[in-house]
C-alpha cells in the first residue's frame, strides 16, 4: 500500500504553484501527495473587495490552511513565508523550507497612476 501525503495549500496560483513545487520535490524522494485546497478568510475578503488592512489580524491566510492539518483533512501545509504569523499552534512545526525561486518582479507602466 502506498501513502500518500496530504498538502494543505490556499487556491490562489501562487499557493498552488508552491505546493507544486513541494509535491515535485516529494516525488523526486518516491513520495506520493496531493493538493488540498483551503479557502481562508483572506482569500474571502480579496474576493469581496475588502483591503486587509481592514481586517487586520494576523493568520488571515494561513489559518484555515492549519486548522486543515490540525483537523485531520491534510498531513502537511504549503504556506509562503512572508504569510506566516509569528505565532503558531503548538501543536504544528516548520518542517522545511524550499529553495527560494527568483524574487525579482518588476511592474511597468507609463505613469504611476498606471500602475
Amino acid at each position: 500500500m502506498s501513502v500518500v501525503i496530504r498538502l494543505a495549500t490556499r487556491g490562489s496560483r501562487q499557493a498552488v504553484t508552491q505546493a507544486e513545487g513541494v509535491q515535485h520535490a516529494l516525488s523526486q524522494r518516491g513520495v506520493k501527495s496531493e493538493l488540498v485546497i483551503v479557502e481562508t478568510h483572506g482569500d474571502r475578503t480579496q474576493a469581496a473587495n475588502i483591503p486587509l488592512h481592514e481586517i487586520g489580524g494576523q493568520g488571515v491566510f494561513t489559518k484555515e490552511v492549519q486548522q486543515a492539518v490540525l483537523a485531520g483533512r491534510a498531513d502537511a501545509a504549503v504556506h509562503s513565508a512572508k504569510d506566516l504569523p509569528t505565532e503558531r499552534p503548538h501543536q504544528l512545526d516548520i518542517a522545511a523550507i524550499m529553495t527560494r525561486r527568483n524574487p525579482t518582479d518588476a511592474l511597468i507602466g507609463r505613469r504611476l497612476l498606471d500602475l
